[in-house]
């Protein structure tokens, strides 16, 4: 699954996801997330957006990796207002924020044009450590 992520590969990721349930192969948050990110990659992010839904109902546990690459992907799918529903999310149930993250929510709203809420999530950077990473262009 993480070598469909690497390539964008989303339905070929889902498709291993499926085998995996099928023949009872514990899956975890590392396999749900790559599934999300290779959505993200393969510009789906309705897909990314469901999968992440579906694991949300599972036992399988939402992190920072699993969340950040649902916001990633609704970013860049142009779902600036999903994205920012996720981080709120995230940041209502105490889950750790990285710099992916807080690019991503960023990145959301100026798409948005709502600075005062990109300020907004700019002061919720607790660790100085991010700084340096937020703001690098890819």
């Amino acid at each position: 699954i993480s070598a469909c992520e690497k390539v964008g590969e989303w339905e070929e990721a889902l498709y291993f996801f499926g085998l995996m349930l099928q023949r009872r192969i514990n899956s975890n948050t590392v396999t749900s997330s790559s599934v999300i990110s290779a959505c993200e990659k393969g510009a789906e992010w309705e897909k990314a957006w469901e999968f992440f839904h579906l694991m949300a109902q599972t036992i399988i546990e939402c992190n920072t990796i699993t969340f950040s690459a649902a916001i990633s992907a609704c970013q860049m799918g142009g779902e600036w207002y999903k994205a920012l529903q996720l981080f709120s999310r995230m940041k209502s149930g105490r889950i750790e924020s990285n710099s992916i993250t807080f690019s991503a929510a960023i990145a959301a709203c100026e798409k948005l044009g709502e600075s005062r809420v990109a300020l907004q999530v700019l002061s919720l950077i607790a660790q100085p450590v991010l700084l340096p990473t937020l703001f690098v262009v890819p």
